[in-house]
């Protein structure tokens, strides 16, 4: 049934369809249809940073700016959500268009530049929801915000979502925000993780809750960049890493049509980056600090690798445009198996 779907929102442009799929799932939620069209999907229990998920497979950030369609995107099967990513002030984005698929190529390439409706609005969206799963809130800063200001743009949206949060990602390797991927290195990610694990411990004992920090890295680092990255997340004590965000590499699009567009390439192009990061990350901090794999997963397969590679939970998006719900039954069962033999 997705194959018809997808033909139909594929002859819209990208955003477009995005925008219509998001508000089919909220209706679908609101209606109570989902169940019988979704496929059950087993559990497969796994515990990381101290949360209990019912399956390691999730629904990656960028999907759902808004938290709109939270209760629709929970009944696919998701183990858990991330949101987000969300800014402490509403704004528009990149100038459209913006999102571009690349069907030859299993690949969508994006530079949003991190539209959304402020993280006011989100919080809302998260209080009216029926969902009670786990949920990851992802947050970042303002394009306007200098980078050496960013640390209170993430404190400010910390504040306002540590009480809904299950965990909360660090946003600082999109591509499409300028300056950002800068707080990645050296003193400016040490300063930053540093401010944030402060942070915590106030809201921790404000609310009388841990809610993990989990940092969302980019796959475009040398081995010296990512080794640096990883002792500082260390050092910080942070709760977990997320591996990867999308790729400014063209391999596997050059030539294609949107192939040179500007902005963050994501989908099967970029699976074999990810999954190396991953493996070498693992290779740096073996069970110290878990792995939350991302990249490039259209397959039971492909959800294997990450985590054969040394990610403890893994995320889907592209994958999910491409190949429906059916993706996340499909990547459970596979881990299901596993876990069973």
């Amino acid at each position: 049934m997705y194959s018809i779907i997808r033909s139909v929102l594929f002859k819209f442009s990208a955003e477009t369809a995005h925008d219509l799929t998001l508000e089919g799932l909220a209706a679908g939620a609101r209606l109570n249809l989902l169940p019988a069209l979704v496929p059950k999907v087993g559990d497969v229990p796994v515990t990381v940073m101290g949360i209990d998920f019912p399956n390691p497979i999730g629904l990656a950030a960028g999907l759902d700016k808004n938290a709109f369609a939270i209760d629709g995107l929970g009944a696919l099967g998701f183990g858990f959500l991330e949101v987000g990513t969300t800014t402490p002030k509403p704004q528009p984005g990149s100038s459209k268009p913006r999102l571009f698929r690349l069907p030859e190529a299993q690949a969508i390439i994006n530079r949003m530049g991190f539209n959304n409706k402020g993280v006011d609005h989100l919080v809302e969206n998260v209080k009216k929801a029926k969902f009670n799963g786990v949920l990851g809130i992802n947050i970042g800063k303002n394009f306007d915000t200098p980078v050496v200001d960013a640390a209170a743009d993430y404190i400010i949206c910390m504040q306002k979502v540590y009480a809904y949060a299950s965990y909360i990602t660090v946003n600082i390797s999109s591509p499409n925000t300028p300056g950002l991927r800068d707080l990645q290195y050296g003193e400016s990610l040490s300063q930053l993780l540093n401010a944030l694990k402060k942070e915590q411990v106030i809201l921790e004992k404000a609310y009388g809750r841990y809610v993990p920090l989990a940092v969302k890295i980019a796959p475009d680092m040398d081995d010296e960049q990512l080794q640096s990255v990883a002792h500082c997340l260390l050092e910080q004590k942070m709760d977990a890493v997320i591996a990867t965000n999308t790729t400014l590499s063209r391999d596997g699009v050059s030539g294609l049509e949107f192939g040179d567009e500007a902005g963050g390439l994501s989908g099967a192009p970029v699976k074999d980056r990810s999954t190396q990061t991953i493996a070498n990350l693992y290779a740096i901090l073996g069970d110290q600090l878990p792995i939350i794999g991302v990249g490039g997963i259209s397959s039971g397969e492909d959800a294997l690798e990450k985590l054969a590679a040394g990610a403890k939970l893994v995320q889907i998006y592209t994958g999910l445009i491409y190949q429906g719900p059916g993706l996340v039954k499909r990547c459970v069962k596979a881990c299901q198996n596993v876990i069973k033999h």
